[in-house]
């Protein structure tokens, strides 16, 4: 698959809700639940972070299981990331920021990848790569949506996943910018409510987040 097929695919995942929540699971058995209470709350691109041992466990009951979700995998560092989300049934890839050889590595992948930029130089190295779509990381530490709006004119060809610090609160400043296509937030996935299975409670922060305006 060519790499601007891979940013189509981004695209339309993307498109789906003004959310991707973005998960840290530490118990793989509470992943199926969790992924079915975003789908039913209107968020169905799922972002599980390569930051725990359950975390591909999770990726992988969630792909089999769970209808309408659209899994991936956050944290990839690496080719060996890239190549375990694939074979764990993830469908995209999202990464803090970028190496050469992760970008090496994902031309050489099916897996589209979503890869982080901080700056503005980061963000050209990443264009002149062909991705067009890509995580705006860290972004309240970074700039927050002054900067990634600053961005809008300059680059108008690039398009942010603005993630790291945001909340309820602070997302509709991202989600007014004609260069936002959704964010990536946390808030919807706290540890209490999946520790405790709250499917309930997750699924009411979806719902919330579904109608957040872009």
């Amino acid at each position: 698959m060519s790499n601007e097929a891979k940013q189509r695919r981004v695209e339309s995942t993307l498109a789906l809700a003004p959310v991707v929540p973005v998960v840290i699971i530490d118990d793989a058995s509470r992943a199926v639940g969790m992924a079915r209470a975003l789908v039913a709350g209107g968020v169905p691109a799922i972002e599980v972070t390569l930051r725990t041992p359950a975390a591909l466990d999770a990726v992988r009951a969630i792909a089999a299981e769970v209808e309408g979700a659209v899994v991936g995998v956050g944290t990839v560092l690496t080719a060996k990331d890239l190549d375990a989300a694939l074979k764990a049934g993830a469908q995209f890839a999202v990464s803090p920021g970028s190496s050469p050889r992760l970008l090496d590595a994902a031309d050489d992948c099916e897996l589209p990848l979503l890869p982080g930029a901080a700056t503005a130089s980061e963000a050209m190295a990443l264009l002149e790569r062909g991705y067009r779509f890509q995580k705006f990381f860290p972004a309240m530490p970074a700039g927050g949506p002054k900067l990634v709006g600053a961005w809008a004119s300059p680059l108008p060809q690039i398009r942010f996943c603005p993630t790291g610090g945001i909340s309820l609160a602070n997302a509709p400043d991202f989600l007014a910018l004609p260069n936002v296509a959704c964010v990536g937030g946390s808030w919807l996935t706290p540890a209490d409510k999946l520790a405790a299975g709250d499917v309930a409670g997750i699924e009411a922060l979806a719902r919330e987040a579904a109608q957040l305006k872009r």
